[in-house]
């Protein structure tokens, strides 16, 4: 079944050419434009902050990327695409995902999406006399991708999710729709097993199991390395130098960090126990501040000769 085609370089509004530091740039000024949690207009803001994901899922992965601008002479169209021919020989069946954050044009090229082999002690027989009887076999697994926001992953949800198979010979569709546990401190990556809801098993064969993969919406503030978060924080050039006391913002509350004297450019600052949940133990991920100092881009007569004071005063020789 084709996938209407999407153009992740008009989402996020940069030209095909960028470079990964325009699409990083674009994408956090989208993000934050958009995202459910600040946005007036939660719902319209819901489903374009998932196609800025998507868009920045693609474009700012190097493989993605090279594999998305190669998909043919015939995107500029942006009109259906085939999708590509299944890694299983002889897969007759096709399979759509609802509600997990994606598009089916994502779902068809960058995704999961596949079946797994048939599990061993499930092949046909081929009885004497020639006929072939098929004894029962167990359902392909599934495995797809799942968007999960940090809010998601921090506090877990319950999520709707539809699964469409498409016989590509017959033309029959079958839908059915089911919920799915994102747990608290779902990390990228992890493989949230869904057991009876993959295809449906041959010859009175049990079904097979569905495979969800979550990957973490991406976060104009925050990153995530299992169960840690990484947020980068702007200073001035004399809080760095002098200290201070600053408000950071965590995924649960504001938080008053202190910044120490002599502070350096790409120094983290680490605050334990405001990450992820690490499973049910109770115990969390830390939180890592990585501290960017940032210059004025003008400055004023009277800031100017300071500044200059400042030159004439300082002891400081950085090539010392």
């Amino acid at each position: 079944m084709p996938a209407e085609f999407k153009d992740y370089y008009a989402t996020l509004g940069v030209p095909r050419d960028a470079s990964a530091d325009d699409i990083k740039k674009a994408f956090r000024k989208l993000a934050r434009l958009y995202h459910p949690d600040t946005a007036k207009d939660k719902k319209t803001a819901e489903a374009k902050f998932k196609e800025i994901n998507e868009a920045n899922e693609v474009l700012s992965d190097p493989d993605k990327r090279k594999k998305y601008d190669t998909l043919g002479a015939g995107w500029q169209d942006e009109g259906n695409f085939q999708p590509p021919p299944s890694g299983a020989g002889g897969n007759e069946q096709e399979f759509h995902f609802g509600g997990t954050g994606f598009s089916d044009f994502f779902e068809q090229y960058f995704s999961g999406g596949s079946r797994y082999g048939f599990p061993q002690g499930f092949e046909e027989d081929a009885p004497a006399g020639g006929a072939r009887k098929g004894r029962a076999r167990k359902g392909h697994d599934i495995e797809g991708d799942i968007l999960v926001t940090l809010a998601e992953a921090m506090h877990g949800t319950q999520r709707p999710i539809s699964l469409q198979t498409v016989n590509r010979q017959t033309g029959g569709v079958q839908t059915h729709s089911f919920e799915v546990r994102i747990p608290p401190g779902a990390t990228d990556g992890r493989r949230i097993r869904v057991p009876g809801q993959g295809e449906p098993g041959h010859n009175g064969g049990e079904a097979g199991d569905l495979y969800l993969r979550v990957r973490h919406a991406a976060h104009p503030e925050f990153t995530t390395q299992e169960a840690d978060l990484h947020h980068e924080f702007d200073l001035a050039p004399w809080e760095a130098v002098l200290g201070a006391e600053v408000i950071v913002p965590t995924l649960d509350g504001s938080i008053k960090l202190r910044i120490p004297a002599h502070s350096e450019n790409d120094q983290s600052l680490r605050v334990r126990g405001r990450g992820l949940p690490k499973g049910k133990s109770g115990e969390r991920g830390d939180f890592f501040v990585k501290l960017q100092i940032v210059l004025p881009d003008k400055i004023s007569d009277a800031e100017r000769t300071l500044w200059e004071q400042l030159r004439s005063a300082s002891t400081f020789h950085p090539r010392a």
